[in-house]
């Protein structure tokens, strides 16, 4: 798992992390019941503080992402599918306002977005 932290971006380094984790696992680049680094090897690692990494996992946990065993670590929830579904669905509603922003931006209407979208959709198929 790759996380890389940016201190010129508005998002805290915490958000930072957990978007990049939230990520991983919504993408299947992490699986359920994988390791996670510990707290303190991922500070180390991110030369961050402690506090901030904890911080991260916590909100990790919430969103039941990832599962906390103390003495062992953190691991990979195994959060059923239709939960990471959902979030893959969040994250394309994301993509997809945003390109619809653009398209108005460039004066290119329902019509021309979804002539676009049929053409790159029919490439992939290929």
């Amino acid at each position: 798992m790759k996380i890389i932290l940016s201190n010129a971006s508005d998002e805290p380094l915490y958000l930072q992390i957990v978007r990049q984790v939230r990520d991983a696992i919504v993408n299947g680049e992490l699986s359920p019941g994988q390791p996670l680094p510990s707290i303190r090897q991922l500070a180390k690692d991110l030369q961050i503080s402690v506090i901030t990494t904890k911080r991260a996992y916590e909100e990790l946990e919430k969103e039941r992402l990832i599962d906390s065993v103390v003495g062992k670590g953190s691991f990979v929830s195994g959060a059923n599918p239709a939960f990471i579904r959902e979030a893959r669905l969040r994250q394309l509603e994301e993509k997809m306002a945003e390109i619809i922003k653009e398209a108005r931006a460039l004066q290119i209407g329902l019509e021309g977005l979804q002539a676009q979208l049929a053409i790159l959709y029919g490439q992939e198929e290929d």
